[in-house]
């Protein structure tokens, strides 16, 4: 079989599993933001490419909560640039094909994302986990108890030949301390996961209420550096869906489609 009659037959199977779903798991990583014009900082030379300031660096040496205590300015260019770039992203239109098939049966999103895509494209906060956290929240460095509170307000202006914060940076409304964005970093203690555990709660209770069901995993480019997407979607899954262009393998009974997010969901709705 010619690799385009393969990519035919396993989308015709992805089209029918998602049409007899009893529930559908969205499993999302880094991929899932690349046709809204995101980075997914892929390797070294992907990093580079979004950020050329830090050439010689790897993201996690700067995705990182020392900085925000050695070198706040450079911890809160490189976040409050993403920050921004984030704001000003408009999902793509698979995230709405995401959300018709959301609509006819009951899903959950499970994402490493941290860019609020889905809450932007109209995804309900109910029925969404961020297991890595929300650029869009804040929590303070200092121990004032302060619960994790919204970025609304917050805005960084950044040198980006730098990548250094050159206005104010953001600080705790109620004690002054530093604060840093609501994110599980690299190497990082001192995360507030309180929201994302309330999160996760809503998601152990849906997979309570969908079991038993026929639960079909949608998973949009999860890779496999970090595979925490990857393996909910292969844990709870009947049928394991997995777009993906460079690592689209599955176990045995899923579905490899190796394309890009946007274009799987085009070709699948089509169907």
């Amino acid at each position: 079989m010619t690799p385009d009659a393969s990519l035919e037959t396993h989308l015709a199977a992805a089209a029918e599993a998602i049409r007899h779903a009893e529930a559908l798991l969205i499993g999302a990583g880094a991929g899932m933001g690349v046709d809204s014009g995101l980075p997914d900082f892929r390797g070294p030379e992907g990093f580079w490419k979004a950020y050329p300031p830090f050439r010689g660096k790897e993201f996690a040496e700067i995705s990182n909560p020392h900085w925000f205590v050695t070198d706040p300015a450079l911890a809160w260019g490189f976040f409050g640039h993403r920050l921004g770039l984030y704001r000003a992203a408009i999902p793509h239109e698979g995230f709405q094909v995401l959300r018709r098939w959301s609509g006819e049966r009951p899903a959950f999103v499970f994402t490493s994302n941290v860019d609020g895509q889905f809450q932007k494209a109209g995804f309900g906060e109910t029925d969404l986990l961020e297991c890595h956290g929300s650029i869009h929240h804040l929590q303070c460095l200092g121990e004032c108890g302060r619960p994790i509170w919204p970025a609304t307000d917050v805005s960084v202006e950044v040198d980006e030949t730098t990548m250094r914060a050159l206005s104010d940076l953001p600080r705790c409304p109620d004690c002054g301390a530093l604060a840093r964005p609501n994110i599980l970093m690299f190497g990082d203690g001192e995360w507030d996961a309180s929201r994302s555990a309330l999160q996760e709660g809503r998601y152990d209770e849906w997979l309570d209420r969908m079991r038993g069901r026929r639960i079909v995993a949608i998973e949009l480019g999860a890779g496999l550096a970090i595979p925490t997407v990857r393996r909910q979607c292969e844990t709870y899954a009947r049928t394991l869906i997995r777009i993906n262009p460079r690592e689209p393998a599955t176990p045995r009974g899923g579905i490899p489609i190796p394309l890009g997010a946007l274009d799987a969901l085009r070709r699948l709705d089509a169907r």
